[in-house]
């Protein structure tokens, strides 16, 4: 299990005691933050369900990365800006999106967010959900420039980058960070380490012992945090946010996490321990960030046995409503798909 730490001339270990980081977070934040979770789970489970009745989607499972990214994302407020990655769809739902409408957009169909042109390389932009990119690590600079914009805007607002840890090694993700720092701007970066860059360990393909030691080189502060603890994860990156809005410049948080599936849903290699290990998955799956949750609401007062339980039936009713929107909806023609493309 990963400690709370911070990154500067050494790795440093911070004292984090949850129960009193949960009860300073609150009980409905901690509640909200379940539910998003829970909802998060039951997209992906629907969006599983949808495939096997034969209709495409480009799936890149949250599942087992739900605390990481909702637990950052719980610290935003409404203008803030997100700046996603490839992994699942947690930034979505954490951040205001309407599950039908995204389903309907990851199905081409036409009631969806861009009228089923975009795809998975969705987003928002009245939410401030900036659109996922199709190149890993490209959306780095993009979020550094963004946080330019709002120092040149002179507004209160904050990005929050997230990637994966394969996209740390790319030339984008260097250069991002480094004018990030020069810049000092309001950007938190967020690091998803899941141990695998799609088949390969971290160890194959990082110099590095963890990606937030990288943050020594940008000049601001690093954490590595337990990405499966959302109360940890929200702990840590709420104090980088609101650093961030007084000023004080980016940050970089490593999160350490694990996904349960495939790299995407064409990895038939995922569960049989062919690039694995059956033990390590296992030791993972038992740490499941979504029931770990549940029970540290149980135990630390803030929702009852019956309240975990209507908060699952209530995202169950919404994933089925949002799979009736969006089958309600139809593919492009020909004709929209080139309406307003440039020649």
């Amino acid at each position: 299990m990963t400690t709370l730490q911070r990154v500067s001339a050494v790795k440093e270990a911070l004292a984090y005691d949850k129960e009193a980081c949960a009860n300073k977070i609150g009980r409905e934040k901690c509640v909200a933050m379940y539910r998003d979770m829970i909802r998060v789970r039951e997209f992906d489970n629907k969006i599983a369900e949808i495939m096997v009745k034969g209709i495409v989607i480009v799936q890149h499972s949250t599942r087992g990365e739900e605390g990481s990214q909702i637990g950052a994302l719980s610290c935003l407020e409404d203008h803030d800006y997100v700046m996603p990655y490839h992994r699942g769809w947690g930034w979505t739902l954490g951040k205001g999106m309407d599950a039908g409408r995204v389903l309907a957009e990851l199905m081409c169909r036409n009631n969806g967010y861009s009228f089923g042109r975009a795809g998975s390389q969705l987003g928002d932009y009245k939410l401030r959900v900036m659109g996922r990119p199709g190149i890993q690590g490209a959306h780095v600079p993009i979020a550094s420039g963004v946080g330019l914009s709002i120092k040149l805007r002179k507004t209160n607002d904050v990005v929050l980058c997230m990637n994966g840890n394969g996209a740390s090694n790319t030339g984008n993700f260097y250069e991002a960070i480094n004018m990030a720092g020069i810049w000092k701007a309001p950007v938190v970066f967020l690091v998803a380490n899941n141990l695998y860059e799609i088949y390969e360990r971290y160890e194959a393909t990082t110099a590095v012992e963890d990606v937030a030691l990288r943050a020594l080189a940008a000049n601001m502060p690093g954490y590595i945090v337990d990405g499966n603890d959302p109360i940890m994860v929200h702990t840590v990156v709420s104090e980088a946010v609101d650093n961030a809005r007084k000023g004080l410049g980016p940050a970089l948080v490593e999160s350490k996490t694990y996904r349960h599936e495939g790299h995407m849903s064409g990895d038939t290699h995922a569960q049989d321990g062919t690039y694995r290990p059956i033990d390590e998955m296992n030791a993972w799956f038992e740490r499941d960030p979504v029931p770990a949750l549940g029970q540290d609401l149980l135990d630390f007062g803030m929702a009852g046995q019956a309240d975990l339980e209507r908060i699952h039936e209530d995202a169950l009713a919404e994933m089925d409503e949002a799979e009736k929107y969006a089958m309600s909806g139809r593919l492009c023609t020909k004709e929209e798909l080139l309406r307003w493309n440039y020649m």
